[in-house]
């Protein structure tokens, strides 16, 4: 198998022809509740941002990429290595899929694998963690699918909507090293 490439997706790093897909994702405001996105972006930003998306995750400290379903490029959604952490060798991970079309099509689960594989087996990193609001139903089935466990609950961590939400922290240790 080749690292990125599953078998009816692959993940790929950002190209400059990213930009509207990212910013149409950036400023979807039904997602901001669990990307803790505020304000909107401006294309400028995101332009910026993909300018320097060249970096590797030791100097950028986390690592973006497009989920593809074939060869012609379209991203469906994105994965995240956040709060890359060397040192410990932990990383945070995010996963976002564009259109509900797209979503329970096993797109995040083939997508959340390949990540795992890649940051177990070519970052060495020993665990990954994810946040996830206690209501994202679909979230947690899909790390738990892969051996997340729930660590905890962080009470009213997220003010959405004028309404206080919990936040459970899943966490994947890699025992193989």
């Amino acid at each position: 198998m080749t690292t990125l490439k599953g078998e009816n997706i692959y993940i790929r790093a950002l190209e400059p022809n990213d930009l509207e897909f990212i910013y149409a994702i950036e400023n979807d405001q039904t997602i901001w509740e669990v990307s803790n996105t505020q304000t909107p972006y401006s294309r400028f930003l995101v332009k910026q941002y993909l300018e320097n998306a060249h970096q590797d995750i030791y100097e950028a400290k986390q690592l973006r990429l497009a989920i593809c379903q074939d060869q012609d490029f379209p991203a469906l959604g994105l994965i995240d290595l956040f709060d890359f952490d060397p040192k410990n060798n932990r990383a945070g991970v995010g996963i976002v899929i564009q259109g509900q079309e797209n979503r329970n099509q096993n797109i995040g689960s083939e997508a959340l694998e390949l990540l795992i594989h890649y940051s177990f087996y070519h970052l060495n990193l020993h665990q990954l963690y994810a946040n996830i609001g206690t209501e994202n139903k679909s979230s947690i089935a899909l790390f738990t699918k892969f051996g997340f466990q729930n660590r905890g609950t962080k009470k009213d961590w997220n003010l959405v909507n004028g309404v206080y939400k919990d936040e459970a922290i899943f966490q994947l240790i890699n025992n193989q090293l």
